[in-house]
């Protein structure tokens, strides 16, 4: 295609604009660029006129008091959508492409100013730690993915709030993806943390950007300590439980309470206040228990038993070594499925919810164990 280089009489009107018109307009991230030039601009530099003509194939720019730029040619296609909204008289932002043009013009190009500026805006919302409020577009086994200013921008998965945090115990990057992908199409409130130009790269995160950094905040704490906390969590291993912003604990199902618990759910909701003390700080994780802050029920077994009572205990679970029998509130023992032979025999002879004579035949209540025998209390004929 022909490149229509037609150039507009240029008046001494227009050459002689005053200095006081330009101070006024309107500071913005291109025109302080503009004004911080103290040479004739260069290639890649960013710059900011007045349109002064526009005709087919060409928009010539006022570049007080460096001379007329020109968007033509390649530039001009590559910009006929911006164009289409110029009207003469707009200020315009362009990237110095070309210098030598033949007729004293200053090559500009709009489609490359438009990038730069977005990229300089984006460092100016890290400075300032803007929030923006933005749709998930797709997900991956490491984060998220949404788009600010038409540039595609990544969100790790370490990066997101505690309520959105995949909460997988296993760390199975196929569960992990799953939980991702159910917060497809959800608009969050995200800041930018990172922009690499070079790359085509935006780094989000959702949470604050005030927040401290995680490892100062552990700093604060220390093993023992009891703190009230909120529940922000609840998974089939346990209750995530917020001690302040930007941190959070885990109580395993083992630490929340002393008798069996098989469904977190059924003893907590969102929301719940819950004390917790601190069992373990490591990895820049925090491990809670409930049950810690409660009366152990194995220093009272302790006084009442001891290896070979017989004693009455109800079935409460079936698992691949056999049944677990309570004999009191928090304090059960294993009765081994080596004594019936097989799954099938054990569940003959043991019903879920149904109370039996077992003898202890292992008693270490300092290690909360206790082994219990249905043969040796009731001789299977």
């Amino acid at each position: 295609m022909a490149e229509i280089q037609t150039k507009p009489k240029t008046t001494a009107e227009d050459v002689n604009a005053s200095e006081e018109e330009i101070k006024s307009k309107k500071e913005s991230y291109m025109t302080r660029r503009f004004a911080e030039a103290a040479n004739p601009p260069a290639i890649e530099d960013l710059i900011e006129g007045k349109v002064i003509s526009i005709e087919p194939g060409a928009v010539y720019i006022d570049l007080v008091p460096f001379g007329t730029g020109i968007i033509y040619g390649r530039e001009y296609l590559n910009a006929r959508d911006i164009i289409k909204k110029i009207n003469i008289g707009d200020s315009v932002a362009g990237k110095v492409v070309g210098i030598d043009d033949k007729d004293g013009y200053i090559e500009i190009s709009l489609k490359e100013a438009r990038q730069a500026l977005i990229w300089g805006e984006a460092e100016e919302a890290i400075r300032e730690k803007r929030i923006y409020d933005l749709v998930i577009q797709d997900a991956n086994k490491g984060g998220l993915i949404m788009t600010w200013q038409g540039i595609q921008g990544f969100l790790p998965a370490s990066q997101l709030k505690p309520e959105h945090y995949p909460r997988i115990s296993d760390g199975d990057k196929d569960k992990i993806l799953e939980e991702l992908q159910k917060l497809v199409n959800e608009k969050i409130s995200v800041s930018i943390i990172a922009a690499i130009p070079k790359e085509g790269k935006l780094i989000f995160s959702e949470k604050s950007p005030e927040s401290k950094d995680k490892t100062e905040i552990i700093s604060k704490y220390n093993l023992g300590d009891e703190i009230t906390g909120e529940v922000t969590g609840i998974v089939d291993f346990g209750v995530f439980v917020k001690l302040e912003e930007g941190l959070e604990g885990l109580v395993h199902i083992s630490e929340m309470d002393w008798a069996l618990v098989e469904n977190p759910r059924a003893m907590y909701k969102i929301g719940d206040k819950v004390k917790v003390k601190v069992i373990e700080i490591k990895d820049g994780k925090i491990s809670l228990s409930i049950k810690a802050l409660q009366p152990n029920p194995w220093i009272d077994a302790a006084k009442k038993y001891k290896k070979d009572d017989i004693v009455k205990g109800v079935i409460i679970k079936f698992n691949k070594h056999g049944a677990l029998a309570s004999i009191e509130e928090g304090v059960a023992g294993l009765v081994h499925i080596s004594e019936f032979g097989s799954e099938d025999k054990l569940r003959e002879k043991l019903e879920l919810g149904k109370t039996y004579n077992f003898k202890i035949t292992l008693f270490e209540p300092k290690e909360q164990k206790m082994a219990l025998s249905y043969g040796e209390a009731n001789p299977i004929e």
